[in-house]
Protein backbone atom coordinates (compact mmCIF):
# COMPACT_ATOMS: atom_id res chain seq x y z
CA UNK A 1 0.00 0.00 0.00
CA UNK A 2 1.21 3.48 -0.86
CA UNK A 3 2.09 6.02 1.81
CA UNK A 4 -0.02 9.23 1.17
CA UNK A 5 2.01 11.51 3.63
CA UNK A 6 5.84 10.84 3.42
CA UNK A 7 6.36 14.15 4.64
CA UNK A 8 4.62 13.61 7.99
CA UNK A 9 6.12 9.97 8.11
CA UNK A 10 9.42 11.62 7.86
CA UNK A 11 8.76 14.14 11.02
CA UNK A 12 7.11 11.67 12.92
CA UNK A 13 9.94 9.35 12.43
CA UNK A 14 12.13 12.14 13.87
CA UNK A 15 9.92 12.49 16.97
CA UNK A 16 9.85 9.07 17.63
CA UNK A 17 13.24 8.66 17.41
CA UNK A 18 13.89 11.56 19.89
CA UNK A 19 11.63 10.27 22.62
CA UNK A 20 13.67 6.92 22.42
CA UNK A 21 16.88 8.81 22.57
CA UNK A 22 18.45 7.65 19.10
CA UNK A 23 21.51 8.92 17.99
CA UNK A 24 20.40 8.55 14.30
CA UNK A 25 17.26 7.43 12.20
CA UNK A 26 16.87 6.39 8.73
CA UNK A 27 14.21 7.74 6.48
CA UNK A 28 13.52 7.29 2.87
CA UNK A 29 15.01 9.68 0.46
CA UNK A 30 13.15 12.52 -1.99
CA UNK A 31 13.62 15.99 -2.77
CA UNK A 32 11.20 17.41 -0.79
CA UNK A 33 12.50 15.34 2.57
CA UNK A 34 16.12 16.21 1.67
CA UNK A 35 14.89 20.43 1.50
CA UNK A 36 13.03 19.91 4.95
CA UNK A 37 16.36 18.36 6.31
CA UNK A 38 18.55 21.01 4.76
CA UNK A 39 16.48 23.65 6.50
CA UNK A 40 16.52 21.65 9.89
CA UNK A 41 19.98 21.64 9.99
CA UNK A 42 20.87 25.06 8.85
CA UNK A 43 18.56 26.37 11.58
CA UNK A 44 20.10 23.71 14.19
CA UNK A 45 17.24 21.77 14.87
CA UNK A 46 19.28 18.30 13.94
CA UNK A 47 23.29 17.42 13.66
CA UNK A 48 23.35 16.48 10.12
CA UNK A 49 22.25 14.15 7.28
CA UNK A 50 23.44 11.62 4.63
CA UNK A 51 22.43 9.94 1.47
CA UNK A 52 22.78 6.65 0.43
CA UNK A 53 21.82 4.36 -1.94
CA UNK A 54 19.50 1.01 -0.55
CA UNK A 55 19.69 -2.44 -2.51
CA UNK A 56 17.35 -2.51 -4.32
CA UNK A 57 18.01 1.38 -5.96
CA UNK A 58 15.97 2.81 -3.25
CA UNK A 59 17.55 5.64 -1.22
CA UNK A 60 17.51 6.65 2.10
CA UNK A 61 18.74 9.69 4.53
CA UNK A 62 20.62 9.00 7.86
CA UNK A 63 19.40 11.94 9.87
CA UNK A 64 21.87 12.73 12.96
CA UNK A 65 19.62 14.02 15.77
CA UNK A 66 20.63 16.81 17.58
CA UNK A 67 20.76 16.53 21.63
CA UNK A 68 21.66 19.69 24.50
CA UNK A 69 22.27 18.61 27.44
CA UNK A 70 20.73 14.96 27.35
CA UNK A 71 17.21 16.57 26.72
CA UNK A 72 16.56 16.32 22.37
CA UNK A 73 16.87 19.93 20.54
CA UNK A 74 13.78 19.56 18.81
CA UNK A 75 10.61 19.49 21.04
CA UNK A 76 8.00 19.74 18.98
CA UNK A 77 7.42 18.69 16.02
CA UNK A 78 4.07 18.95 14.00
CA UNK A 79 3.32 18.67 10.42
CA UNK A 80 0.58 21.94 9.38
CA UNK A 81 -0.34 21.64 5.80
CA UNK A 82 -1.60 17.70 5.08
CA UNK A 83 -2.39 15.88 1.94
CA UNK A 84 -6.20 16.14 2.86
CA UNK A 85 -5.91 20.29 4.11
CA UNK A 86 -3.56 22.17 2.45
CA UNK A 87 -2.23 25.27 4.69
CA UNK A 88 -0.91 28.66 2.97
CA UNK A 89 0.01 31.81 4.02
CA UNK A 90 1.13 35.20 2.77
CA UNK A 91 4.20 37.46 3.82
CA UNK A 92 2.24 39.24 6.20
CA UNK A 93 0.32 36.58 7.86
CA UNK A 94 2.88 33.81 8.72
CA UNK A 95 2.80 32.80 11.99
CA UNK A 96 5.33 33.56 14.48
CA UNK A 97 6.04 30.17 16.27
CA UNK A 98 6.17 30.57 20.31
CA UNK A 99 6.70 34.11 19.72
CA UNK A 100 9.80 33.85 17.49
CA UNK A 101 11.63 30.87 19.36
CA UNK A 102 10.45 28.23 16.85
CA UNK A 103 10.56 28.20 13.26
CA UNK A 104 7.95 27.68 10.33
CA UNK A 105 9.06 25.46 7.22
CA UNK A 106 7.31 26.78 3.93
CA UNK A 107 7.34 25.54 0.75
CA UNK A 108 7.90 28.64 -1.64
CA UNK A 109 8.73 29.57 -5.28
CA UNK A 110 12.04 29.95 -4.53
CA UNK A 111 12.15 26.95 -2.52
CA UNK A 112 12.04 25.23 0.65
CA UNK A 113 12.49 27.94 3.63
CA UNK A 114 11.99 29.04 7.38
CA UNK A 115 9.28 31.76 8.07
CA UNK A 116 12.39 34.56 8.96
CA UNK A 117 13.83 33.28 5.55
CA UNK A 118 10.56 34.12 3.63
CA UNK A 119 10.47 37.62 5.46
CA UNK A 120 13.33 38.30 4.16
CA UNK A 121 12.76 37.34 0.78
CA UNK A 122 9.59 38.63 0.96
CA UNK A 123 7.61 35.45 -0.25
CA UNK A 124 4.98 33.49 1.19
CA UNK A 125 3.36 29.81 0.63
CA UNK A 126 2.75 26.30 1.90
CA UNK A 127 3.40 25.77 5.12
CA UNK A 128 4.87 22.66 6.05
CA UNK A 129 5.60 21.90 9.38
CA UNK A 130 5.99 23.94 13.02
CA UNK A 131 9.28 23.07 14.55
CA UNK A 132 10.35 24.06 18.52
Amino acid sequence: MAMSDTLGDMLTRIRNAQRAGQGTVMVPASKLRGNVLEVLQREGYIRGYSWAEKGNGAAEFTVELKYHDGAPVIREITRVSKPGRRVYSGVKDLPKIYGGLGIAILSTPRGVMSDSEARAQNVGGEIICQVF
